[in-house]
Formats: C-alpha cells, structure tokens, sequence
C-alpha cells in the first residue's frame, strides 16, 4: 500500500480523495492549512479508524509546505503519491477583477502546487517511484468567460504538468492531470457577490449555469474515486476529465474553431440561454 498526501483535505474533493485512499488501504497524510476546521475528516476517521494523519500545511507558504514534507519523510521515509487538491475558485471579467486576486488565485492553484512538487521530487527521483496527481479542472482545457483568473491558473498547471511528466518518466514517477466539470464541493458557496454595475453579462449567465447544474450534483467521491485508480493502475496516461459534462464539454470545443468558441462566449442573454438549454439540456432562468 502507498503513503499518499494529499493537500486541502478539509472539504470537498480533497476531503473524498483522503478518505477513499484510506478506504483502501493506503497511509494517508491529510493536509489542511488549519486542521481544527477537519471536524468532518476527523469523525470519519475515527469512526471508520481509517490511516490517516492530519497534517498542518499552506500551499502558499514556503517554510510551511517544506516542512510538512519534511515532517512525512522523517515519519514515513517516503512519499509514493502526492495529490495536488489544494485550491481556491474566482472568476468575473478580466476588467473588473483585482490584480490582487489574480495573484492569490495563481498563487495557491498554480504555485502552491508548484511548491509541493518541487519539495517532493527529490526523494521520488531518488527511490525510482512516484506518482504525482494535480487536481485541475475541465476549465483548465477550456477558457470561457468570466473565469479568467481560474482559468488561468488551471491552463498553468497543465502546462507545468504536462512538462514536469515528461522530465521524470526517466525516473519511474508518473503525473496525472484530473479535470473535474461542476462537481458539488464548497467552491461554491465561496463565491464573491455579482457586481450589479457590471457591463458584462457572463458572470451572472456562469452563475446560474452552475445553480442549475447543481440541482442534480455530481459527488466529489466520482473524483477521489478516479484518482484511487490512477494511484493503483500503473497508468502513464495523462489528462482525466471526470464528471458528467467534463468530456461532453471538451467534444464540444474541439468541433469549434477559436472564433466559432469566442463568437458563442459574445452572443446575447437570450441566444446564450437557448444554447445551453440545446446543448447541456438545463432550463436557465437569468435574473434581470
């Protein structure tokens, strides 16, 4: 069985992932920024007395993620799998939103990331074996607006993983992209209200995309059951969408030209409303 570790375990998909490698059979190391806030992860553990360890770590912090890791090899001697779960959402237009949330939004999508990969390699490098799982998001593969800030954090981190698999295939450490659609997590509830000034209609038109979506939810289990199989299989795959509309969303893109994708992101409230309903099958009611 592996030692896996896992980032932002404290709801959500890294919640269900922590738990499902547990399940079965795997030592896992949750990780949290403030793990007096895994009530949740706490009680599962103890009434399932599943191997899991609660450890203090932010992904946006240097001395924090070197010395979580530290702390793990010192416990455990290795670290056969790192999942990268740890992550914030935003979107809104590209005006409007604060060069400061661009920069929190990078810095915990794509650099927390970073961070603990980098602080996990050597010692995968080192002992030939690893595998690496970086939880981004079918926004990740497709830009729609309003997610600009997300978006472009999830686009980073693909592109990071899709170079860091090909330096270290050498040495026995496979990395794996999984791409969740609209999975039912807290990511949610987190989000900043509507600007009601806003001369840019796409913020309003996701939000209730996702309100609609929601009414028949996907479980963050579908995810961390999917990563349980990366971690068991063996697979050198890369890219996993995972969701009930994640590969209807990348089939719908890639029979698009750039400029078919751009004109249908521009078209008006009503026009926007009759494709999705022909296109994903939800009734979406716009307020004014």
């Amino acid at each position: 069985m592996a030692t896996a570790l896992v980032t932002g375990t404290s709801t959500g998909i890294g919640l269900a992932t922590a738990v499902t490698l547990a399940r079965a059979g795997h030592f896992v190391f949750a990780t949290m920024r403030n793990p007096d806030g895994g009530g949740e992860l706490s009680e599962i553990i103890e009434t399932e007395d599943l191997p899991v360890t609660l450890v203090t770590l932010d992904v946006d912090d240097d001395a924090s993620v070197v010395g979580a890791i530290k702390r793990v090899l010192e416990e455990k001697g290795h670290i056969d799998v790192l999942v990268n779960n740890a992550g914030v959402g935003g979107g809104g237009a590209v005006e409007e939103v604060p060069l400061a949330d661009f920069r929190q939004i990078m810095e915990t999508n794509f650099f927390g990331a970073l961070r603990c990969m980098q602080a996990v390699l050597p010692s995968m490098r080192q002992r030939g074996e690893g595998c690496i799982v970086n939880v981004s998001s079918i926004a990740g593969r497709i830009a729609a607006a309003p997610q600009g800030p997300y978006a472009s954090s999830k686009w980073a981190l693909e592109a990071l993983s899709e170079c860091l698999a090909q330096e270290v295939k050498p040495f026995n450490i496979r990395v794996a992209l999984v791409e969740p659609g609209i999975i039912a997590t807290p990511i949610f509830t987190k989000a900043k209200p509507l600007r009601p000034d806003s001369p840019y209609p796409q913020s309003r038109r996701i939000r209730a995309l996702f309100q609609e979506a929601l009414k028949n939810p996907v479980s963050p289990y579908v995810v961390a059951e999917l990563i349980r199989e990366i971690v068991e299989n063996g697979s050198w795959q890369l890219r996993y969408p995972v969701g009930a509309d994640a590969s209807a969303l990348l089939q719908t893109r890639a029979g698009l030209t750039d400029e078919e994708w751009i004109a249908r992101g521009a078209v008006d409230d009503d026009e926007w409303v009759a494709m999705i309903k022909r296109d994903r099958g939800l009734d979406i009611k716009l307020s004014s």
